[in-house]
């Protein structure tokens, strides 16, 4: 899948996912969402989001490797079963409700298994970059650290563990992380307002993402 090819020049990855979600929030009102049968998860807006993570990766270089692997070939597997049939897999929801009724969506190369790990990312993202935001005097080391120790590391093993370890030792300085955020011409402040407006647009809509999960019973689910 292959969606808005080019961001409109001068723009940024915030300023792209705060445009998509108020899309889906201003889509969304009106709705319930006590009916988990009915509920509406987009497909193409949630991996166009998966995708923004994974440019932000890119800009930063090979010291996330590891966690954009993951994401790049999660967003894969969701996209190859939303082209088999997008009408119906429009909503994600439909593919969770497929995997559930033929007992696969805990196998490994599921893709309810692969939106739980692209939602968990997006809770990474969405901690680092609070943390960026509310508090400018700490190291950009720290924020990571934190923001992995509340989001990802619960839900991994050893081995999953181990490998982010090894990438921590080589983040960016917090003011090259900062600078691969911020749109042309862009200062710290504008660029603070930005991601605060993003957290407050993307932190509820991932709050509905695990409500969904938990009623499908994927929200415990840990990696080796």
């Amino acid at each position: 899948m292959k969606r808005r090819r080019e961001m409109e020049k001068g723009s940024s990855e915030i300023r792209s996912a705060i445009e998509e979600l108020s899309m889906m929030v201003n889509a969304k009102q009106g709705t319930s969402v006590v009916d988990h049968d009915a509920t509406y998860i987009p497909t193409k807006p949630f991996l166009f989001l998966c995708n923004l993570v994974v440019q932000v990766l890119d800009k930063i270089g090979p010291t996330m490797a590891v966690l954009r692997q993951d994401i790049h070939q999660n967003i894969q597997r969701l996209e190859q079963l939303y082209e088999s049939e997008p009408l119906k897999f429009s909503n994600l929801v439909e593919m969770l409700k497929k995997e559930n009724f033929e007992g696969t969506a805990r196998k490994s190369n599921s893709c309810s298994k692969g939106f739980v790990w692209l939602t968990r990312s997006m809770d990474f993202m969405a901690a680092l970059l609070q943390k960026i935001a509310k508090e400018p005097g700490q190291s950009i080391e720290q924020a990571v650290e934190e923001s992995y120790i509340i989001t990802l590391k619960p839900w991994h093993g050893w081995i999953s563990s181990a490998a982010y370890k090894v990438a921590l030792k080589l983040v960016p300085d917090k003011k090259t992380f900062t600078e691969v955020l911020m749109a042309k011409g862009e200062n710290y402040e504008a660029l603070r307002e930005e991601i605060m407006t993003l957290i407050s647009l993307l932190v509820p809509f991932l709050e509905d993402i695990h409500t969904t999960l938990r009623f499908y019973g994927l929200d415990r689910l840990k990696s080796t």
